[in-house]
């Protein structure tokens, strides 16, 4: 591919890219005539939180999950309002108590460790695997104590954690082990269903993930007693819990994260488009792939084996010292030229604000009890030098979750990497001179 070394738009030459390209959008005829026929029943909710046989939710709510169940393969499927509210009844059913320590991922979105905050609960930060971007089970494994209880994993940018180590891992230390497959629906881990695999887990159906109902999460687990206290959080459950017969009532404060009718008949509409949906995907994250590896000094995604990637994002490593040009003027000349969805590095959540300023209570600065004599957690930055290595100055990413990307915007957003990487020797003398 190339295009004939045009003048770059960041050196005041004509960007590639005049025309925006159209958002992605998976809602068709089909969601809007499910989403009409409930709107014409006028039943909107059918939920009671108190203990009647619609504590479950309404018909819409009761097929979704269904559906669900049987599309995952698992034996419960629970619908909240949003996959926020999803990680934090799923922590919640768990029985933690204050003080006990969740390991987790800083690459991923804040609901992630601000779910295991809400029950007062340490989030721990283990490092990031360099290649995939998910959580190493090495540095998983340094970091259990005798109060890690838990390990929560992130199938991140639409490819499965390596979740046979961790599987092995949480035997080994008697750890429940969660994972949270947002950005991975429909993709396989071995033939086995990502985000099924471990105890308990779930997907976003947030406005930008490959299916969506504007905003929601499916739970999903084969555990019994977790499928119970999950639904006894979705919905109130210490007003239930009495006369439905729960005896372990740890951490039983409901609330109302029910998932409403409207949006469950949107789910089941768009639960059907899942697999085509993600194989699209995967079309457009080929193509760039077959194009972009030729570039010196891009690494595209790498698949482990086993795997199958639902590509919610594109995510580039740059050799930088091939390139020989900073992440920032890059990624300035790829925007000049009127790329969108293009950005530099991703989360590093250790060293967000909440983990680094000091509160007004409590040692560390949260309100959690340290009379198990515990450990001293830090944050600090250092403790996952991958992550931040990559946040810093190596990571950039092509969000395909924010737009269509047809073959020709495809073409486009190839013609633009090109230019660009055709005119690295005037970027180069140009970066200099602005030193």
């Amino acid at each position: 591919m190339t295009t004939n070394s045009q003048k770059l738009a960041l050196l005041g030459g004509e960007k590639l890219i005049i025309n925006p390209f159209k958002k992605y959008n998976s809602i068709g005829d089909e969601e809007i005539k499910a989403a009409k026929e409930v709107v014409e029943s006028g039943v909107l909710s059918r939920f009671l939180g108190c203990w009647d046989d619609d504590f479950y939710g309404g018909s819409k709510v009761k097929k979704f999950e269904d559906d669900c169940k049987s599309f995952f393969n698992v034996k419960h499927a629970i619908t909240v309002n949003s996959w926020t509210s999803g990680l934090i009844a799923i922590i919640g059913s768990l029985g933690l108590e204050p003080g006990d320590e969740v390991i987790t991922t800083p690459w991923t979105m804040c609901a992630t460790a601000s779910a295991i905050l809400h029950w007062n609960a340490i989030p721990i930060f283990a490092d990031i695997n360099q290649k995939t971007f998910n959580i190493d089970p090495d540095s998983v494994e340094k970091n259990i104590s005798k109060n890690t209880k838990a390990i929560l994993a992130v199938d991140i940018f639409g490819q499965s954690c390596d979740i046979d180590a961790l599987i092995k891992i949480s035997k080994k230390h008697n750890l429940k082990l969660i994972t949270d497959t947002a950005q991975a629906p429909g993709t396989l881990n071995k033939e086995r269903i990502t985000g099924t695999i471990g105890d308990i887990g779930g997907y976003s159906l947030n406005y930008h993930k490959h299916i969506n109902t504007g905003e929601g999460g499916i739970i999903v687990t084969n555990d019994d007693d977790l499928c119970e206290r999950v639904q006894l959080i979705r919905n109130h459950g210490e007003a239930v819990v009495e006369k439905k017969g729960v005896k372990n009532i740890t951490n039983i404060i409901g609330h109302n994260f029910r998932l409403g009718e409207i949006e469950c008949a949107i789910g089941i509409e768009q639960l059907k488009k899942l697999n085509y949906l993600v194989k699209n995907r995967q079309e457009i994250a080929n193509r760039i792939s077959r194009n972009l590896e030729s570039l010196e000094g891009i690494i595209i995604p790498y698949v482990q084996e086993g795997n199958t990637h639902a590509y919610y994002i594109y995510g580039i490593i740059l050799d930088l010292e091939k390139i020989g040009l900073s992440r920032k003027t890059l990624v300035s000349a790829l925007k000049a030229e009127g790329l969108t969805g293009i950005a530099e590095g991703y989360q590093n959540l250790h060293l967000m604000p909440i983990f680094q300023e000091k509160m007004a209570y409590g040692r560390n600065g949260f309100p959690w009890s340290y009379e198990k004599s515990r450990r001293d957690v830090t944050y600090k930055k250092g403790i996952c030098p991958v992550a931040e290595a990559l946040h810093d100055k190596l990571f950039i990413s092509l969000n395909l979750c924010l737009h269509e990307f047809d073959n020709f915007e495809c073409d486009l957003v190839l013609k633009v990497f090109y230019k660009v990487w055709e005119n690295l020797d005037l970027l180069r003398e140009n970066e200099k001179r602005s030193l």
